[in-house]
């Protein structure tokens, strides 16, 4: 009498599974990944009296070119109900709103000297890790060589307003030891789930066999027995 097949999956095909299963996941996401030069989306709002403003996209001219330093000259438009008796703040989300900035007063600091915000941001290999940033007052030589920025700035009925925005980038060491446990650890889970399995089968064969045979031992000494 045959033994009966079982019906569980191979387990070497679980394992090869397993092995696919965590070299995908431990790939960067390739639509999230940034070359140098590249745009970094960004989005703008602003506040003025209690209105705030909905969100807007920045130019790409404006925004921060992937691990390049440079500054731009960014435009900020008149709020809504602007007097000039209140302060003026903005915020902006960057990289498909993965970070957001915290408001940042630019109009009415209580200072005469005209803002740079100053954003610093971090990334290893391809991807944006963080993004701070802070208002400044604008360099004096800088005023120096464009005095009209100044002189434009503080004229309540010049609009947009332009501000010195200065991106600056800090790339940080791709080894993530934290990341690194946590893949290890699951690597470690699910390899030992499959061994589990594995065994669990090999046993369950060895098992089949092991009575299959006692059957038929049985069986074939039952029917000599039955001869004599």
């Amino acid at each position: 009498m045959a033994a009966r097949r079982s019906s569980a999956p191979n387990p070497h095909s679980l394992l090869l599974a397993a092995i696919l299963l965590l070299v995908c996941s431990s790939l960067p996401p390739l639509a999230a990944a940034y070359r140098p030069g590249d745009i970094v989306p960004m989005l703008r709002s602003g506040q003025y009296h209690g209105s705030r403003s909905v969100w807007f996209d920045v130019v790409g001219r404006h925004c921060p070119a992937f691990a390049v330093n440079r500054e731009v000259l960014m435009p900020i438009p008149k709020p809504t109900g602007f007097t000039g008796a209140d302060p003026y703040k903005i915020t902006f989300q960057i990289g498909h709103e993965k970070f957001h900035v915290p408001w940042l007063y630019v109009i009415n600091r209580k200072t005469s000297e005209v803002p740079l915000i100053d954003f610093h941001l971090k990334y290893s290999g391809n991807d944006l890790l963080g993004v701070t940033a802070k208002v400044v007052d604008m360099p004096h030589h800088y005023v120096e060589i464009h005095p009209d920025i100044k002189k434009n700035f503080w004229d309540l009925q010049n609009w947009p307003k332009y501000v010195l925005v200065r991106y600056t980038w800090e790339e940080q060491s791709e080894i993530d030891v934290a990341g690194g446990f946590y893949v290890l650890f699951g690597s470690g889970l699910v390899l030992s789930f499959i061994l589990a399995i594995y065994v669990l089968q090999s046993s369950q064969e060895k098992l089949t066999r092991y009575n299959s045979s006692i059957f038929i031992c049985l069986w074939d000494s039952r029917v000599n027995n039955k001869r004599f």
